[in-house]
């Protein structure tokens, strides 16, 4: 059984006088209303979460929902008021300044929504800020650092300067740079929420380029769904402080677990979400079919195909036979699932 690269137990994060006096033993002891009667605010409250090491976890919600406060304490900039931490198996409250210092700076890269590049540096300068930091080498940082520059294309570059940058050109740097130490965990913290629709997309398409060549275990905060369920091999929806429910896109779609999370994907693009296997039907008998679809196809890729057929498609996985899908079962997926939620 695999261990998790990261994981919190019952995690909360208190604001307010004399805040720890509500926790006992390490955890909360107080119910939320004798919190606000005290007037203490719970940014996070009992959050528990594991996180594979190679998959791209997205912490989601909206704006006051606790998912930042939530990767600080994950990244140990922040501690919490309550609960543990464990950064492979180990807890970071047990560390010394020193070792959260060197596991930020050699097994921790953080990308942040506005870029935070260092003005009076050029490209190269910023990307290999970090290695300077390490003490590595001058030769040894700066052929890092190109090597980064050209993984995210922007090779010719390396001489200018922040301002001389365009929005998507100066996040590019910015991922450069949080990759340049090779780190483990990889943190993003709505990196491009800044930018405009078509850039931002081409910087989804980025993440999940680099991502398929470097492997990396990615936290990433958006409150942005599409954006979620583009990136995401998980999802977690937070709503004040508290988790609402960890799943898949899918998941989440087809099975909310509250109202609130079923509020929050119901204008979701299902076609884009839903896979083969959502949609299958028990084959019939006679195997006579139209064609054959991956169960892990999304319905956009092949719901044209389905559409024009007279005959059901066969979902398979493996070389074996799943079920079938035809135009009745997507209907009712994609428009009758909805207006039943409605």
């Amino acid at each position: 059984m695999s261990h998790p690269i990261l994981a919190c137990r019952d995690v909360c994060k208190l604001y307010g006088p004399r805040a720890e006096r509500f926790v006992r033993d390490g955890k909360l002891a107080a119910e939320p209303s004798a919190l606000a009667e005290a007037g203490v605010t719970a940014a996070t409250l009992n959050v528990s979460l594991e996180i594979e090491r190679g998959e791209t976890f997205v912490i989601m919600g909206l704006s006051g929902s606790g998912k930042s406060t939530l990767v600080r304490i994950l990244s140990g900039l922040t501690p919490p008021t309550a609960g543990v931490v464990l950064f492979e198996d180990r807890d970071l409250a047990s560390m010394s300044e020193h070792e959260l210092i060197q596991i930020r700076r050699h097994q921790m890269g953080m990308v942040f929504q506005h870029f935070a590049l260092l003005p009076h540096l050029t490209v190269l300068g910023n990307v290999a800020f970090p290695l300077e930091i390490q003490g590595r080498p001058r030769t040894e940082r700066e052929a890092r650092a190109r090597e980064m520059i050209t993984l995210v294309g922007l090779d010719g570059r390396e001489g200018r300067f922040p301002r001389e940058l365009s929005g998507g050109q100066q996040q590019r740097v910015g991922i450069a740079r949080s990759l340049a130490a090779g780190p483990d965990l990889w943190f993003l913290d709505e990196p491009f929420s800044a930018l405009d629709p078509l850039i931002r997309r081409e910087m989804q398409d980025e993440v999940l380029r680099l991502q398929g060549l470097l492997k990396k275990t990615i936290v990433f905060i958006t409150h942005d769904f599409d954006e979620a369920t583009r990136i995401a091999d998980r999802i977690v929806i937070m709503k004040d402080g508290r988790v609402e429910q960890v799943g898949s896109a899918e998941e989440l779609v087809l099975k909310p677990a509250t109202d609130y999370v079923r509020a929050f994907t119901r204008d979701a693009p299902r076609a884009k979400i839903l896979t083969a296997r959502a949609v299958l039907a028990p084959a019939p008998p006679g195997g006579d079919f139209a064609g054959e679809v991956a169960a892990t196809a999304r319905i956009a890729s092949f719901a044209r195909d389905v559409e024009r057929a007279t005959k059901p498609f066969a979902v398979t996985e493996g070389g074996k036979l799943l079920g079938v899908v035809d135009r009745l079962a997507m209907i009712d997926v994609l428009v009758g699932h909805a207006d039943r939620a409605a």
